[in-house]
């Protein structure tokens, strides 16, 4: 592979690279380039050079090349999904659902001609009027996850270059390919060269990123490490930071719940995408005793189709490598060790499907606050089932946890709902939703060690976070 700097494909500078594998066959897809500084500075320079033409490039046609870029990707959206299940491993339809957020991102996007707007207030004082203007913040960095390679890359550089910024992008080195294909469409889209680069690569292309002088602000989404550290080491260099972190989302199962249905929307959220996103449900909170909602659970996770993300009616799909896969083998013999009792063990589908890298559904149940599955964010088909007394103990629960992305509660209590809202200590709730991920057009609003930083990704939060402000007071009596 090669990267995308100043409108063109070039071979990196450094010499190594590394394999990408399709995760259901651990076939070599490609060979992606593990970059250097050297070609940070090189996608830099130029995303500076585009920047001088492009700020002043008027907001309205700026918008004009999302509208094509939209078109483009609504036409190319199979094509894309299957470049998803091809490098990430995830089930088509999931693909399918990811192209269409990421499209939805480019359509909120494209009002930048409205997002842009400032403010006015004639008469602050006598004869004095205040305005203020939106201005972009000049060449900005996203680095991105390798379990959402299409919506991810969407949450950043659309929004960034209609706000008139220049965009360097360095995608997960183990999903490369869909963000060449990306800066493809959008140059075809209309969009200048040096706008919009990619640099792959690894731990360099990241520091070069977070040390380079003229690049103003960063946007980061992974794991829990790396997003403390990229927000402290790109803080230091006085960047604009909004650092996406890990997750551990718990939903809560009332009573009164409707057993099928909320035991279907936490089998779809815990084990769909292989539990590999940040809004995936990986604790379950009883409330009060419930046996038959765990038998209803296990039967569903025994019916699940378990294969490659191209075949009919599979939900769960590999994890995205090798490595991975070894490291929840560790997490559920460290639950067994702690004394949480395994009623689903997806290891033996490791032996049934030696190929991929699968691991079935797995289901703890009477886990407790400080056992370290409880803790961690494990990134894989693992669900914890804990068990409280009222909501209140629950939520407390929640509150414990030093993760506060989503939580979900199921219930047709209106008093547990309103309760639930105003104490879940988390930035995304879900009233019987699965996955209560926001549209592009509201805040992506984690809380805790879930987000680092002031501004989220998405809606008036990405505006504010890709522009400065500049206040104007004129005196008409002079």
């Amino acid at each position: 592979m090669k990267n995308y700097i100043g409108g063109q494909m070039v071979d990196s500078i450094g010499e190594k690279s590394k394999q990408v594998l399709n995760p259901a066959t651990n076939e070599t897809l490609v060979n992606v380039p593990i970059s250097t500084k050297d070609d940070v500075a090189s996608a830099v320079r130029a995303a500076k050079e585009a920047f001088h033409s492009w700020k002043n490039t008027p907001v309205p046609k700026r918008a004009r090349i999302m509208f094509t870029f939209h078109h483009l990707l609504t036409k190319n959206h199979e094509k894309l999904a299957k470049l998803i299940v091809q490098e990430n491993g995830k089930a088509y339809k999931e693909a399918y659902g990811e192209v269409q957020r990421g499209i939805e991102c480019v359509e909120f996007a494209a009002g930048a001609p409205s997002l842009m707007m400032g403010e006015t207030l004639s008469g602050i004082a006598e004869e004095i009027d205040s305005e203020m203007f939106r201005y972009p913040l000049g060449v900005v960095g996203g680095i991105t996850p390798f379990n959402f390679p299409m919506m991810v890359p969407l949450w950043m550089f659309p929004l960034a270059v209609a706000c008139g910024n220049t965009f360097v992008l360095k995608p997960s080195e183990r999903t490369p390919i869909l963000a060449n294909r990306l800066a493809e469409l959008f140059s075809e889209a209309g969009a200048p060269a040096g706008v919009l680069n990619v640099v792959h690569g690894a731990h360099d292309v990241v520091n070069g990123l977070l040390e380079h002088e003229d690049i103003a602000a960063i946007s980061f989404v992974g794991s829990q490490p790396v997003a403390k550290y990229v927000y402290e080491r790109a803080a230091a260099e006085g960047k604009r930071v909004q650092a996406l972190s890990g997750a551990k989302n718990h939903h809560f199962v009332m009573p009164d719940a409707d057993i099928e249905k909320a035991a279907q929307h936490i089998i779809a959220s815990a084990f769909g995408s292989a539990g590999q996103r940040c809004m995936a449900c990986s604790a379950v909170v009883i409330i009060g005793e419930n046996d038959e909602f765990i038998r209803v659970l296990r039967q569903k996770a025994n019916e699940l189709i378990i294969g490659s993300g191209m075949d009919e009616d599979v939900l769960l799909t590999p994890v995205i490598r090798q490595e991975h896969m070894e490291k929840v083998v560790g997490y559920i013999e460290k639950g067994i060790h702690e004394g949480a009792t395994l009623i689903r063990d997806g290891r033996k589908e490791m032996d049934e499907m030696p190929k991929g890298n699968f691991i079935g559904p797995t289901i703890f149940d009477h886990v407790t606050p400080e056992m370290t599955i409880a803790k961690d964010e494990i990134f894989a088909p693992v669900l914890s089932l804990l068990r409280a007394k009222d909501l209140a103990e629950g939520l407390e629960n929640l509150r414990k946890s030093r993760f506060g992305n989503g939580a979900t509660i199921y219930t047709k209590d209106a008093k547990a709902i309103r309760q639930f809202r105003e104490d879940a200590d988390a930035g995304m709730l879900g009233i019987n939703v699965g996955v209560p991920a926001t549209m592009a057009f509201f805040p992506f609003s984690g809380w805790k060690n879930s987000f680092y930083g002031d501004l989220h990704v998405n809606g008036k939060d990405g505006i504010n976070f890709f522009t400065r402000k500049k206040m104007i007071t004129s005196r008409f009596d002079f």
